[in-house]
């Protein structure tokens, strides 16, 4: 009796000590030697998850670790092979493969989900190069018959691939297959064909509710598959109003969703974080700042090491005094005589900041520039261009405003006590304040010194200021 209790503690150990760990051995008798790689999917590229050596036709993956559940890839010695399977549950797997005919020999052993997956992929395969095939030969018709023909078969295939995609998801639906196949779906359009910009809204409003029908945001298997990042990726950069307000709420809410699936969590709040430090349109450094001060600030990004915690937090530091709509930071500057002219005693309808040095070669190009337009144009609508100097060179700058006749703008400089003053008093300075870490750099103020744009060329500029005075 004893001896049975032991055995069964020591059976109960195994097994929990086995499925804490993954074990896939691979057999292909072609390779004697040579380094094969388990891969994952990670979006259009594959990241690399383990590697062996093959030694007489046998290599092994192992790891003290459970594999997240994914779509996972082998490359055979030399990289110019490649197969695909199913990680799920079960993570102790044996793989047969020749690499003459991967497609109909290679097998996963021991798994409901890879032997579904396979007949999948020779199924899907072999429809894929019939429409592909109809496709051709529809391009190339020439006559109507043919057309109609070659169009009738490719709609037939077409509907054949589809019915046996959702055959598989409502026959087998606990599978990781139908998961897959599910969350690969577009929303049907409900106007197919839209003829009215009332239609183009509905279609558009539909898309957008059911853009993620059938993928879960508290299921990591979808991490590793090869569409999840591309569809993020539309969705925050084609498929959402791209306004910080709107992209903040659907922000939070989505990681609202993750937060019991840690993996899912640490991708979206990475990407996100990656995807608004520097972002494309103006004014989203405020999705930037949001996610740093909801999330990053408050220690839930225990993973990053602390050299990214510090890029991430100085970046928003950087920003969090400059977003649009907001107070611009007053600035208690001198101009070239010793006066102090301070940046919130300027009475202007608008104020354009430039922050420029005269020993900047991209400052000597676009400061003339800048200068020719407000003369012609900007200095006739109550602008005024409040120009701070960023480095020490007051000879310089003194002599360049002389030299091209600058004389209408307000020019200003900090000295280095004024910047030591600062730095005892632990104040921020207005490279900070305005995120100045190139120059020449344009702020557009109203005449309550609100920021209207930031990071904008003269030519941007004066865009924005045109349609600015047309309106009004």
């Amino acid at each position: 009796m004893k001896k049975l209790i032991f055995y069964s503690i020591s059976f109960l150990l195994w097994q929990e000590a086995n499925a804490q760990s993954f074990r896939i051995t691979l057999l292909a008798p072609r390779f004697k030697s040579g380094i094969t790689y388990l891969t994952f999917a990670n979006g259009n590229n594959f990241s690399v998850e383990d590697s062996a050596v093959f030694k007489n036709g046998k290599a092994i993956f192992t790891g003290k670790r459970r594999l997240p559940g994914g779509v996972y890839s082998i490359f055979f010695p030399g990289k110019t092979h490649r197969s695909d399977f199913l990680v799920n549950k079960q993570q102790v797997l044996t793989i047969q493969a020749d690499t003459t005919d991967l497609l109909n020999k290679f097998v996963v052993l021991g798994s409901k989900d890879n032997a579904l997956f396979t007949q999948y992929v020779k199924f899907t395969t072999a429809k894929g190069k019939l429409i592909e095939s109809e496709r051709a030969a529809y391009k190339a018709s020439k006559n109507l018959a043919d057309s109609l023909l070659h169009e009738k078969k490719y709609n037939q295939y077409q509907n054949e691939l589809n019915l046996r995609r959702n055959n598989i998801i409502k026959q087998q639906p606990n599978t990781m297959l139908a998961m897959l196949l599910e969350a690969m779906k577009e929303p049907v359009l409900p106007v197919p064909v839209a003829k009215t910009k009332e239609d183009t809204l509905v279609n558009y409003n539909y898309y957008k509710q059911h853009y993620w029908d059938g993928i879960s945001f508290m299921d990591e298997r979808i991490i590793r598959t090869p569409f999840f990042m591309p569809r993020l990726e539309r969705y925050y950069r084609e498929i959402l109003i791209q306004s910080p307000d709107t992209l903040i709420k659907d922000i939070d809410y989505r990681l609202l969703l993750a937060r019991t699936c840690p993996e899912m969590y640490k991708l979206l709040l990475n990407w996100l974080t990656d995807e608004y430090i520097s972002p494309k349109y103006m004014g989203q450094d405020a999705v930037f700042v949001h996610l740093f001060e909801k999330y990053h600030s408050k220690g839930l990004t225990n993973w990053l090491n602390e050299i990214q915690a510090e890029t991430i937090s100085r970046r928003a530091y950087m920003l969090m005094s400059n977003l649009l709509g907001e107070q611009a930071a007053n600035l208690e500057m001198i101009d070239s005589t010793g006066k102090s002219t301070p940046l919130y005693e300027v009475n202007a309808n608008y104020t354009v900041l430039v922050f420029w040095d005269p020993t900047c070669g991209h400052c000597k190009q676009e400061i003339p520039k800048i200068d020719s337009i407000y003369q012609a144009s900007w200095k006739q609508h109550n602008l005024t261009i409040y120009a701070v100097l960023t480095e020490n060179v007051k000879t310089e700058w003194v002599n360049y405003v002389k030299e091209h006749q600058l004389n209408d703008w307000i020019h200003v400089y900090q000295t280095k006590e004024m910047e030591a003053a600062e730095v005892a008093a632990q104040k921020a300075s207005f490279r900070q304040l305005y995120d100045v870490t190139i120059t020449p750099k344009l702020y557009l103020l109203d005449k309550d010194k609100r920021i209207i744009a930031k990071g904008l060329d003269w030519k941007q500029m004066n865009d924005l200021l045109e349609i600015k005075w047309k309106a009004q």
